[in-house]
């Protein structure tokens, strides 16, 4: 059966809007299917083993597929509360002459060693905190409380590339070095060690040398600041890790002990721009979460009453725009694209007008089943793509309570409200039709080609479900969408693979695993054509593997 889709039509049972602002994306879903099964443990496969091909796989796919995720779930008798929090599986999906192996080891961290080796969770995650040893007595229990919370270098989120090297990577101080033939874990890294930062993202930026940047935190006495960190392309040394990181620019957070939450970041040819948004994390909450016995996530939360806030900065000169581009309250998690065009910088992002749902993920409610696992998905908006406009040449002789956006056929505006103030709404960059399948996220494009440039393609997982139920192209001319799905089948995001030799933007395939939680052992590798979006070839693994975060392809030609 096909299951390329082009649908228009409104689906039943779907309210797209609970409330008079239109921008908001509830839903009213009835009988979603269980998923406990996407969030169960599973054993690694340390060996490569076979996989049965379906279809073709095309011939010029050479390399590593690498996919990271969460894969354990309890310790012993103690279980994870957070679906953030499991242990991390590396997976790797090599891929030559048309067949495919698979192979998965967990990540040999500090924390999952130490996990095992008391048969019990000793390190806290983000939902979950390490509770006293119950072989202590109980005054040794309470002091306990009082000790720092340790950070944890369980990095389930992504696999990176500083200087040529892979590394998983997750949101605190640490990440690991990866050896992506095997999957061994080599060197545990720490990024504190080599700028002044309380952590990084898993999301990375890298220009067309190599030179990476990305984005971490800083407390101190005068408050908590955003950096963006600038990492060079070259090693000096062979054992080189991040020697050579700098601090190109620090950005106070609006409010001291409540900085805004960040995942990722969107990078231009010539700017970083940094989205501050309302989603808080209380400080004290967090740093005293082990006293209190509560989990971190406990410390972050939605802030409807201040706005989102676009801060600017030139990435060659480390300074930031005096003109701060404000918008209504928003949730981000993941940036499409941004670049710059006629005096413009255009940035495109998947974004929702709540920010709630990050405390969602709870194991017990991935778990649910009936109208309780319908209450749950209802109570989350859903995420669209959106594309703000922000204008760069502005003076004291531009006029306030205009649009500044000229572009033609945009709906985007940008209106300066005082000398060094600009409110920005979006545009919408999908069609009706994309409310059929939940909205959008875990964007990805041709990155080599198309990042920081104009671009017309980008792919992603639609969401009717609490995690990606589809997979969906989206044609910027004329805001088309295609769309694989099938009924019990979850798709992870979609990585684009570039053909040999392309010259057009999507020629290449697409690569996803789908992971089938009520059938057993039938787990497999999906591989599309990214311009039909019809299905070239899969590659059936005969074991379970639980629903991951993010990967890349390690190209071996």
């Amino acid at each position: 059966m096909s299951s390329m889709e082009h649908l228009n039509s409104s689906t039943s049972g779907w309210k797209k809007n609970r409330s008079q602002n239109k921008d908001q994306h509830f839903t009213d879903v009835l009988g979603l299917p269980c998923i406990e099964n996407l969030v169960c443990s599973a054993d690694e496969t340390p060996e490569p083993i076979t996989t049965t091909i379906t279809g073709n796989i095309p011939s010029w796919i050479k390399g590593n597929f690498l996919r990271n995720g969460p894969g354990k779930f309890e310790i012993g008798r103690s279980s994870f509360n957070h679906w953030f929090d499991g242990m991390a599986l590396m997976h790797q999906f090599h891929i030559e002459d048309g067949k495919v192996t698979y192979m998965s080891r967990f990540l040999n961290s500090d924390c999952y060693k130490e996990n095992l080796e008391h048969n019990r969770i000793m390190v806290s995650e983000f939902g979950t905190i390490a509770m006293p040893d119950p072989c202590k007595n109980f005054f040794q229990r309470f002091l306990s409380r009082f000790e720092l919370l340790k950070q944890s270098d369980n990095a389930n989120v992504s696999f990176v590339q500083y200087k040529g090297d892979y590394y998983v990577s997750t949101e605190t101080n640490f990440m690991h070095k990866i050896d992506p033939q095997t999957l061994e874990t080599k060197e545990k890294v720490d990024w504190s060690k080599f700028v002044a930062v309380n952590g990084a993202t898993a999301h990375p930026h890298v220009d067309p040398d190599g030179t990476t940047y990305n984005m971490g935190n800083s407390y101190t006495l005068k408050g908590a600041f955003y950096n963006i960190i600038m990492v060079p392309s070259k090693k000096v040394n062979p054992n080189d890790t991040l020697e050579g990181a700098t601090v190109v620019c620090s950005i106070p957070s609006e409010d001291k002990s409540k900085p805004s939450y960040y995942h990722s970041f969107a990078m231009s040819e010539n700017y970083v721009l940094f989205i501050e948004q309302p989603i808080k994390m209380d400080l004290l909450k967090i740093v005293t979460s082990k006293l209190r016995g509560k989990g971190i996530n406990e410390g972050v939360y939605w802030d409807p009453k201040r706005n989102t806030v676009f801060h600017v900065i030139n990435k060659h000169t480390g300074k930031l725009s005096l003109i701060k581009y404000y918008a209504k309250p928003l949730s981000t998690f993941h940036q499409i694209n941004c670049y710059e065009e006629n005096g413009f910088l255009i940035m495109d992002m998947c974004c929702s007008d709540d920010g709630q749902a990050i405390n969602n993920y709870l194991i017990q409610n991935l778990k649910k089943s009936g109208n309780a696992l319908d209450e749950v998905y209802n109570t989350m908006c859903r995420v669209f793509p959106r594309r703000f406009v922000l204008p760069l040449n502005m003076d004291s002789q531009t006029p306030c309570g205009q649009n500044l956006n000229t572009r033609l056929n945009s709906t985007a505006t940008a209106i300066k409200t005082d000398k060094d103030k600009v409110f920005c709404t979006h545009e919408d960059l999908h069609g009706e039709d994309l409310h059929e399948y939940g909205g959008l996220e875990f964007p990805h494009i041709n990155y080599s080609m198309c990042n920081s440039r104009p671009y017309r393609y980008f792919y992603g997982c639609g969401f009717r479900h609490l995690v990606g139920d589809s997979l969906i192209k989206m044609d910027l001319q004329g805001k088309q969408i295609k769309v694989w799905k099938h009924a019990g089948m979850y798709p992870s995001e979609p990585i684009f693979v570039s053909s040999p030799g392309a010259v057009e933007e999507d020629d290449g395939v697409i690569l996803s695993v789908v992971i089938t939680p009520n059938q057993d052992k039938s787990t497999f590798l999906l591989v599309l054509d990214a311009k039909t979006f019809e299905e070239l070839g899969r590659a059936d693994v005969p074991i379970n593997i639980p629903y991951g975060f993010h990967g890349t392809f390690q190209n071996r030609d």
